[in-house]
């Protein structure tokens, strides 16, 4: 996946960009539990390797937030950014914990 270049987009476009590949992620992270429950090992690993792909995206802009910052650039804090950085926060934490269930169960032969 391509690198997002944070200078071309507004700090509105910037919350949409963690929103659509956070929630992106978070889909996939729920699909790959309903998709083991259906019996597909296979497709739920790979869900989850997609996720962590989208996560990837997410995080890279969050970190090149943290470094503008750092550099002296403050950003605008907004609701929309606030929800943004909740929404991508939240689908981290719930990837890892979704990743140990499947672990877990794969471990019992659930």
């Amino acid at each position: 996946m391509e690198k997002i270049d944070l200078q071309q987009l507004t700090n509105e476009q910037i919350a949409f960009q963690l929103i659509l590949h956070s929630g992106n992620a978070r889909s996939k992270v729920i699909q790959s539990l309903r998709e083991y429950r259906a019996g597909n090992k296979e497709v739920a690993s790979k869900l989850i390797e997609e996720a962590e792909k989208d996560l990837s995206l997410a995080h890279d802009i969050h970190f090149q937030m943290i470094q503008k910052e750092a550099g002296g650039q403050n950003t605008e804090l907004t609701l929309l950014l606030m929800h943004a950085e909740d929404h991508f926060m939240s689908t981290l934490s719930m990837k890892e914990l979704v990743k140990e269930m499947l672990e877990l169960f794969k471990e019992r032969n659930l």
